[in-house]
């Protein structure tokens, strides 16, 4: 096509020819970020982490008063929540805050708790929730096997479980891998699972671990925060065995992350012990670089094992996350701001308060993008 055409349909006139005939694709608009939390009670909050304010405050239906685990669905229009004193899920539509889907858990004699463990297939078809039933009998509580409940997510309100899976016993994390053909569980030790029969494919020894002058690692982590590097990652400490207790550098805390595309798992210490770690998050642009928190926030070089900078906090925060470019560190949980730092320097950049300072507690901090 030469100039003279161009000149006569003008850049807009050809824009729209082209596309007539299937030579240009309309360009996608730029997804947005969006942070989510829960706050008590019974609240699911969109945070806009670029314009520094609240979005929306939804409220979760039903009894309860502190959401647990929140998982996005993938196309990041529904948010996953374990709420009814852990007895329910509820799926909110984050645009208009309707209630889209329900799963309650315990009938009749049998009381059923999800301990925190929930992921969604990568598809959003089926929600996976680890549960803990216990059956009431008149003289006794009867504690019954542990097991992933499956639900269909376009079952909506009233959902019931399609099918369950075996599990072992105290699962603190569920992440599927990239491709959907595994699920990941996080407990004493961490197992590879196929999402269609529970069966255990494989086992990465954590507590079980036989390292050699290494005792028994420690993990208190129920925060899942791996959507946007891919690669799940939670603080762990454990001590040496050939040095005396009385040694300041017998104390070691390492950081275990598990990429969900290849299935790599790797542990490495970066310190002796020096500060209590709830939760961390993968730099989805500097995939060896670690953010973790609690009273303080640590820059922590994962693949060399090493601690790069530390900074104190205004107060505890649970839970962390990250942008999508790596660009500014989110810090929440337990009161009721998020804290904005850069990964850099580690300044606090930024905070944003939640109206009525209501408390998150361990409610995930979670990002979408819409």
């Amino acid at each position: 096509m030469n100039a003279s055409i161009i000149r006569r349909l003008g850049i807009r006139r050809l824009a729209i020819a082209l596309c007539g005939v299937g030579l240009l694709a309309a360009a996608p608009a730029s997804a947005k970020e969006y942070l989510i939390t829960g706050v008590k009670p019974n609240g699911l909050v969109v945070i806009d982490p670029a314009a520094r304010k609240v979005e929306k405050i939804h409220r979760i239906p039903g009894a309860g008063v502190a959401p647990g685990t929140i998982v996005p669905s993938p196309d990041g229009k529904i948010a996953y929540v374990v709420t009814n004193h852990l007895e329910s899920v509820s799926g909110i539509d984050l645009e208009s805050g309707k209630e889209v889907f329900r799963a309650d858990f315990s009938s009749g004699a049998q009381r059923v708790k999800a301990m925190f463990a929930m992921d969604v297939s990568p598809d959003g078809k089926e929600l996976f929730v680890f549960q803990s039933p216990v059956r009431l009998l008149p003289g006794e509580y009867k504690v019954e096997d542990t097991r992933i409940a499956v639900f269909r997510t376009a079952d909506g309100v009233g959902a019931k479980a399609v099918r369950t899976l075996p599990a072992p016993r105290r699962l603190a994390i569920l992440a599927f891998s990239k491709d959907g053909g595994t699920l990941w569980a996080l407990g004493w030790d961490l197992y590879a699972l196929d999402p269609k029969t529970g069966a255990v494919r494989d086992t990465h020894k954590l507590l079980n671990w036989t390292r050699e002058t290494f005792g028994p690692p420690d993990i208190l982590d129920v925060w899942p925060q791996f959507e946007q590097a891919g690669v799940f990652s939670t603080p762990y400490f454990t001590s040496r065995a050939d040095l005396p207790p009385t040694d300041p550098s017998a104390f070691k805390t390492g950081v275990l992350t598990l990429d969900l595309a290849s299935g790599a798992v790797a542990t490495k210490e970066f310190e002796d012990t020096s500060a209590v770690i709830f939760s961390s998050v993968v730099n989805p642009a500097k995939r060896d670089e670690a953010f973790s928190v609690y009273t303080q926030l640590s820059k922590i070089d994962a693949k060399g094992g090493a601690l790069v900078k530390r900074v104190d906090l205004p107060h505890t925060y649970y839970s962390i996350n990250i942008a999508g470019d790596g660009k500014e560190v989110y810090v929440g949980g337990t009161a009721c701001d998020v804290g904005v730092y850069n990964p850099d320097s580690l300044d606090r950049i930024g905070q944003i308060e939640i109206p009525g300072c209501p408390d998150q507690g361990v409610a995930s901090l979670r990002m979408v993008k819409r």
